[in-house]
């Protein structure tokens, strides 16, 4: 049987929010691409126990990662997902009809729906982004950016109208956890691409709180907007001092 849909994921250590990802995807991916980075919490044995094709590479950034998986993919259709990502009824409803219609568009961006300590968020600039995951295969590619990687589409594309639901930090400790290695990623992607620090810099948390509780409302979204604000507001911070640190060490 023709596999019509590749569904595609890089991991590490996901054993917590993997089932219910992958089971989102049931009766929509004719096959399941999962590429794993060392994960050490049985990730990879739930995904062979789901009949998932699974690889091993060591993470050399976000992108060729990315690229590495969709490569491994065999299908007329590529969806790219996370693992703390579920594909909800009416989205998967909506990309079936689009592959049995076989429309002549290349790619579709789909909107998040995105939850934060177990609250969804609705306002403070992350409502809803929108992100290009659903696409033709032989049309999508990445750049190896490290960081903030988001698959190319040559050719039309399109908005879905169905949601996918972005399920980000379960915990406090799961965000401080993560938080230093993704702002050193992203700080060596803005050195690379000729960003320097700047003493104005210090003035980028003020303005990050005040744009984000404020101007887009993160205080609707209550207590979780407004940590959501604040930590958001700090990260930006320490992307820019890291900056300044390999700076000073050149």
């Amino acid at each position: 049987m023709a596999i019509r849909l590749s569904a595609y994921l890089i991991v590490k250590n996901e054993a917590r929010d993997l089932p219910a990802c992958l089971d989102s995807l049931k009766g929509l991916a004719d096959e399941v691409v999962v590429v794993d980075d060392e994960s050490t919490d049985g990730t990879v044995a739930l995904c062979r126990e789901r009949g998932t094709k699974v690889f091993s590479r060591k993470l050399d950034g976000f992108g060729s990662q990315k690229q590495y998986a969709l490569e491994r993919c065999t299908g007329t259709w590529a969806l790219s997902i996370d693992a703390d990502e579920r594909v909800t009824p009416e989205l998967s409803r909506e990309i079936q009809e689009i592959i049995a219609q076989d429309r002549s568009t290349a790619g579709y961006r789909i909107s998040r729906r995105m939850y934060f300590l177990g609250q969804r968020l609705r306002f403070g600039g992350v409502g809803r982004d929108w992100v290009m995951r659903f696409f033709r295969r032989g049309t999508g590619r990445y750049r190896p950016l490290e960081i903030h990687e988001q698959v190319e589409v040559d050719g039309t594309t399109a908005k879905l109208k169905a949601p996918l639901d972005h399920f980000s930090y379960a915990t406090l400790d799961e965000y401080l956890e993560k938080i230093p290695a993704y702002t050193a990623m992203a700080a060596r992607q803005r050195w690379e691409a000729g960003k320097r620090f700047s003493v104005l810099h210090h003035l980028r948390p003020a303005w990050e709180l005040f744009s984000r509780v404020v101007l887009k409302g993160a205080w609707l979204d209550g207590q979780a907007g407004l940590i959501y604000a604040a930590l958001s507001a700090h990260a930006a911070w320490l992307r820019s001092v890291k900056l300044w640190e390999m700076e000073n060490d050149k």
